[in-house]
């Protein structure tokens, strides 16, 4: 399995039917987008959205960001014409909707096999059914699989939740999908929040999905983007204490103690694991 380690602390849907979001999306500071042909282009543009976002994706430079394609579902009447005029530009990631188990990935997989343009192209899953939650483990492990993006808002119409700002009805799925994420070595994103108007909101929505697990929060405006890089990225502290906990770790075994002490705490090689991942993740966002 191959491992994304790019970050992916914001990841910011552009309809794929404007034009102009598309040109603005490549100076924007996000780390991911997802070019959207489903929710986000009514019907009757479906047809121009993917000529004109496959000619996009193959004439503008979008840097180091994660590209991803979210086209339609493969059992409407849009989504196999929205690969094959895809397929054209290479595309780096196709995002699934309504994915409900292994099946689903497995014969987008196959049509991705049978093209030479798509050799490479890896697979990331929408997450927001009851059945695709619970068949997450089987779903993470099925042929080119990258990623899991939380849709929350599909999620919580279909178990017929009700809004509450602590999320704790949803718990039990977001949990479910980050374990089967993590264990599959995929990366993890979380839903979209709503109100993108309320940063405080934002704030704490992107700090408890950090705490969760998750590796960053999809977003639905630009002015959502300063709020989740920053929650999703090591602070100063926490980089401070890695390299302390690294340097202290060293030095005892150094002493051929198989622990160390740092600021009245253990640190063990699981604390070493972590730590390193702190400082490899500061790296690549100061690159």
């Amino acid at each position: 399995m191959i491992m994304d380690t790019r970050p992916f602390r914001s990841v910011l849907y552009i309809p794929g039917s404007k034009e102009r979001a598309l040109h603005k999306a490549t100076a924007l500071p996000t780390d991911a987008i997802i070019f959207d042909l489903e929710d986000a282009v009514a019907m009757d543009e479906k047809p121009r959205a993917r000529r004109l976002l496959a000619d996009t994706l193959q004439t503008l430079d979008y840097g180091p960001r994660a590209k991803l394609v979210r086209i339609n579902d493969l059992g409407t009447e849009w989504g196999a014409e929205d690969l094959d005029v895809i397929a054209s530009a290479r595309p780096e990631a196709i995002l699934l909707p309504k994915v409900d188990g292994p099946a689903h990935i497995e014969e987008l997989a196959r049509r991705l096999d049978a093209r030479v343009e798509t050799a490479d192209t890896r697979i990331w899953a929408m997450m927001e059914s009851p059945l695709g939650i619970w068949n997450a483990l089987k779903i993470a492990g099925a042929p080119r699989m990258a990623g899991f993006i939380m849709g929350t808002n599909d999620l919580a119409k279909d178990m017929g939740l009700r809004y509450r700002a602590d999320r704790m009805p949803l718990f039990t799925s977001l949990q479910m999908g980050v374990l089967a994420a993590k264990a599959h070595g995929l990366v993890a994103v979380d839903g979209v929040y709503n109100a993108f108007r309320d940063g405080a909101g934002l704030k704490a929505e992107c700090e408890q999905g950090r705490d969760m697990g998750f590796d960053g929060k999809t977003l639905i405006h630009p002015s959502q983007l300063e709020i989740a890089n920053t929650v999703f990225a090591p602070s100063s502290d926490e980089i401070d204490t890695a390299r302390r906990q690294i340097d202290a770790y060293n030095a005892a075994t150094a002493r051929g103690e198989g622990v160390a002490v740092l600021d009245g705490k253990i640190v063990e090689n699981l604390h070493i694991v972590t730590a390193k991942q702190i400082l490899a993740k500061a790296e690549a966002l100061a690159s």
